[in-house]
């Protein structure tokens, strides 16, 4: 896969802000891709050293509006460490 296309966009929620001041930042991936590719996408997309990376996959779920039930997709997520004194400048000011 191509390394741009790993990376849908990056998360930004309060959890996730408050983990960039620790260095640590969330993307949605795409669910094929394995640590190791979104790892090299995000050093050679944001020319940054990557520490560490955690994966969380978000199982799909059930939603039910009336007698129609319906199912709210699954993704990937992951969360990148930087190397120390590292920044991404992702998050809105």
């Amino acid at each position: 896969m191509a390394n741009k296309f790993l990376i849908k966009n990056p998360i930004i929620t309060e959890k996730a802000i408050r983990g960039s001041e620790l260095g640590k930042y969330v993307f949605l991936v795409e669910k094929k891709a394995t640590v190791n590719e979104i790892k090299k996408a995000v050093e050679t997309l944001y020319n940054v050293k990557v520490e560490k990376t955690n994966v969380v996959n978000v199982k799909p779920k059930t939603r039910r509006l009336g007698k129609t039930v319906g199912v709210k997709p699954g993704y990937k997520k992951i969360i990148v460490t930087l190397k120390k004194g590292q920044k991404l400048d992702i998050l809105p000011q």
